[in-house]
């Protein structure tokens, strides 16, 4: 079964012109043309469309991606690269996880911070309130 681009996109809830933008970017040459042009996605390439998408959430930048793409056009020869991506990928997210944990703990403690401020009808209850002590667990 072939899927068209406007279905592609909605089933990756993505839009068109982005799936013509990877087009143009060279990050979908797998996907097979029809004789006037219509692009024709395979389930597979919605699979590796899928991959594309988890990379571009981690913040890889597009000429990471399509060297990833050539790797894997490459075979079995890089395999311990695109491990070694995926790794480093890893540890990348792992890191953006953290940043995040901190952020929410900012975020929980504003929320407390102004609900017992409308609870007292002030801010002056916070005086000293420091956030780094509240980040830090002190």
């Amino acid at each position: 079964m072939t899927y068209s681009i406007s279905e592609v996109a909605k089933k990756l809830n993505l839009t068109s012109y982005t799936l013509r933008y990877y087009d143009k970017e060279g990050l979908i040459p797998f996907v097979e043309r029809t004789p006037s042009g219509i692009r024709l996605f395979k389930e597979s390439d919605i699979d590796f469309l899928k991959i594309i998408q988890c990379l571009k959430t981690t913040g890889m930048p597009i000429k990471d991606i399509k060297e990833f793409i050539e790797w894997c056009s490459d075979g079995d020869s890089t395999l311990q690269q695109r491990y070694d991506m995926f790794i480093e990928r890893k540890a990348s997210v792992e890191a953006q996880m953290e940043e995040l944990k901190k952020t929410m703990k900012v975020i929980e403690h504003k929320c407390m911070y102004y609900k017992t401020a409308l609870e007292a009808g002030t801010e002056d209850i916070h005086k000293n309130d420091n956030i780094e002590d509240f980040i830090t667990n002190k």
